[in-house]
């Protein structure tokens, strides 16, 4: 009975009589593995209800599900925001359910398992029907809900109950799709979800069921008037769904109710881990470890044990103001943002578990934090130790100050997949090239490397170079021109490849600025242009150019690489060889955390970025000399900014030409980014020790 699924071997065999034809992998192995995403949901609404019930169910229950779309006969003149709307220009009911059902088909049949449909009038529990959806096995043709009789039918088949909600199956929807134009000729029915159920039985002999393979679909029906508040909590947690809801009103109060239920749920789930723990603690004397073995928190994963002393985890020390391990490595920094708010929590969590322990004998409030320490441990959890000063209060009033020591993890969750957009490797990337005359010596190489990775491997990549003029070289440019040289290289390379052009534009500037540069770039190109923005020591390669295509997603996410840096070969080899293999090349340098200067995006995310910018700065344009592409996206987007390590982005070492024109945080950087471009501080140590040995002889 189980030999379906033991795994088999099968012989690879190719006809020799057919000729060879090469197999096309896929990028990733979900894909090539026939993977779907688990749930889609379609919400039935129509054209009266859509700003009303439509808006209520978005608002409540839309979020908790990875995908939602709205299908409606005719759409209002405004379609309300943040709704996905599917408009068929039709308002019959079974017309909507039929173009409803091959839309789905069209659409998402490839890329979901299971198909959840549903009326604007109903509330669905969506934690509970994504829950149902992952105990039921995607091997069988699944018609579940509310089973209802036929009028006047077969006492035996069922149809679902449109407005409770219905869940069908992929292979259920692919089974059913060359069947719906019959179904539409041959069925006359006033109801969709009557019609629906039909069309399923007729040519596919499956019935609607509200029990499959130990699953029960639990409804809820409302009364005329009811007062939610006052329905059974039980009977109504355990509904998947939830009709009629009349008004936008009643939906909001179910869904306030529901919030109350969970909050009761979560309640008992506390108490049932507590319940837990002391079962864990009873059964730990019979275990081979004995009482040793138990860990502390009961439940959760012992903490790592480094086999070297290489592996340990260090503790960072904070107090209530300053952390003294900084991102930006500097030693003390002031306590803000997420951290503060973790540290925070972390602090009123112990005064409530001290509370909780100890009252009504004693009462603590806190006086000072006096050390903090705390680590993050990847097999369990980030983990806290605190030194707290305490008042205790007694019963009686009376006070005493005592400094104790508590330790608290704050656990690992649950991983969760985040739902990303798909990008292909077919874009074509536009890369921006601004050169300055610091930059002379170093367009040449940038250039071979830009022809042998892309053009002789034909990528799909357009290069634009941006000629920085300073305002006396500008003038004197018919008689000398800095950039001749450039322009004579780029003419060769359109002669040696007749199709390629690579087009250039000439500013004049003292200041140039990254932003007011690309101000300049993007008005040249169409919105749907994807941008990376390089550098002069930027060698251009396809596996980079493949992760920027990736990395970055229109109206979702920008990629800005922090590139690997190499360091001073003078200092580091001292007149010996090179390394030459990777792994020793990864010693050699550095990845550079200062540099901003690579940025991979799409044009109009960074025009929509600007507009919100210009608005907030006017016409002070000073401002954009401060500022940094990256400073745009952070400040004035709402995107996903994804900066990373790029070991594929590799830069021979330059002492960069910092502008003290620039604003001071800018040149700050570019100096730190020079010093710490030397060498490693091994390197250095080495290089002043035979200086002194030098001078001492």
């Amino acid at each position: 009975g189980h030999e379906d699924f033991r795994p088999r071997i099968v012989p690879y065999y190719r006809d020799p009589n057919k000729p060879y034809k090469k197999v096309l992998r896929t990028r990733y192995i979900q894909t090539e593995l026939g993977f779907h995403e688990r749930l889609f949901v379609a919400v039935l609404t129509s054209k009266a209800t859509l700003n009303t019930l439509a808006v209520a169910v978005n608002k409540t229950v839309a979020h908790h599900f990875p995908r939602l779309l709205y299908f409606t006969g005719l759409r209002s003149a405004k379609v309300p925001h943040g709704m996905v709307l599917v408009a068929h220009g039709d308002e019959r009911p079974i017309w909507l359910m039929y173009e409803t059902m091959h839309y789905i088909h069209q659409h998402f049949g490839s890329d979901y398992d299971w198909f959840y449909i549903m009326q604007d009038d109903t509330y669905a529990q969506a934690e509970q029907v994504k829950a149902l959806v992952t105990h039921l096995s995607i091997n069988q043709d699944v018609y579940l809900g509310r089973a209802e009789e036929f009028i006047g039918g077969d006492e035996q088949a069922r149809y679902c109950h449109g407005g409770f909600g219905y869940l069908i199956s992929r292979s259920l929807l692919l089974k059913l799709h060359p069947h719906l134009d019959s179904c539409r000729n041959e069925i006359l029915s006033v109801r969709p979800d009557e019609w629906l159920g039909r069309c399923i039985i007729d040519f596919l002999g499956i019935t609607c069921v509200s029990q499959l393979q130990g699953q029960h679909y639990h409804t809820y029906e409302l009364a005329k008037n009811i007062e939610p508040e006052k329905e059974e909590e039980e009977e109504f947690q355990a509904a998947l769904a939830v009709h009629p809801v009349s008004d936008m009103i009643l939906m909001y109060r179910l869904h306030r109710l529901h919030k109350h239920c969970s909050r009761i749920q979560l309640d008992r789930a506390y108490q049932e881990i507590q319940d837990l723990q002391m079962q864990i603690r009873n059964l730990t004397s019979l275990t081979p470890a004995g009482e040793a073995g138990l860990t502390w928190p009961v439940g959760i994963n012992a903490p790592f044990l480094p086999k070297s002393r290489f592996e340990v985890i260090s503790w960072d020390y904070f107090t209530e103001q300053h952390l003294f391990s900084c991102p930006d490595g500097s030693p003390k920094c002031e306590l803000s943002g997420a951290s503060k708010a973790d540290i925070s929590e972390i602090i009123e969590s112990a005064l409530e578990q001290l509370n909780s322990r100890y009252q009504p004998l004693l009462r603590f409030s806190k006086r000072q934090l006096l050390n903090g320490y705390r680590r993050f441990d990847p097999t369990r959890g980030m983990e806290y130790t605190l030194d707290l000063l305490l008042e205790a209060v007694t019963q009686k009033g009376h006070s005493h100050v005592l400094a104790k020591r508590v330790s608290l993890v704050r656990p690992l969750s649950k991983v969760e997949i985040i739902p990303m957009p798909y990008v292909t490797e077919a874009t074509r990337v536009q890369l921006v090239l601004p050169l300055t005359v610091q930059d002379l010596d170093f367009v040449a190489n940038f250039l071979d490397m830009f022809a042998m990775n892309t053009l002789d491997t034909h990528d799909n990549a357009l290069l634009t170079l941006l000629f920085i003029y300073h305002p006396y070289d500008a003038q004197r440019v018919s008689q000398v021109d800095v950039f001749a040289g450039v322009k004579a290289m780029v003419g060769e390379l359109e002669k040696r490849y007749a199709e390629v052009k690579i087009p250039w534009i000439s500013v004049k500037t003292e200041v140039p600025s990254q932003v007011k540069l690309m101000d300049i770039v993007s008005k040249k190109h169409p919105v749907d242009t994807l941008f990376f923005l390089a550098s002069v020591w930027t060698e251009i390669n396809m596996e980079f150019l493949n992760r920027c295509r990736m990395n970055t997603i229109s109206n979702w996410q920008v990629f800005f690489p922090v590139h690997f840096q190499e360091f001073n070969p003078a200092l580091v080899y001292r007149g010996e060889q090179t390394a030459s293999s990777s792994t020793d090349f990864l010693r050699d340098g550095h990845f550079d955390r200062h540099s901003f200067a690579e940025a991979c995006f799409y044009n109009s995310d960074y025009m929509t970025a600007r507009t919100k910018l210009a608005a907030d700065i006017l016409d002070r344009d000073e401002v954009l000399e401060s500022m940094e592409v990256f400073d745009v996206f952070l400040h004035y987007s709402g995107l996903h900014l994804f900066r990373a390590v790029e070991p594929g982005l590799v830069q021979k070492y330059a002492l960069r030409s910092c502008n003290p024109r620039l604003s001071e945080e800018l040149y700050h950087r570019c100096v730190l980014s020079n010093l710490e471009g030397l060498a490693s501080r091994s390197h250095l140590a080495m290089a002043l020790f035979e200086q002194e040995q030098a001078n001492s002889t």
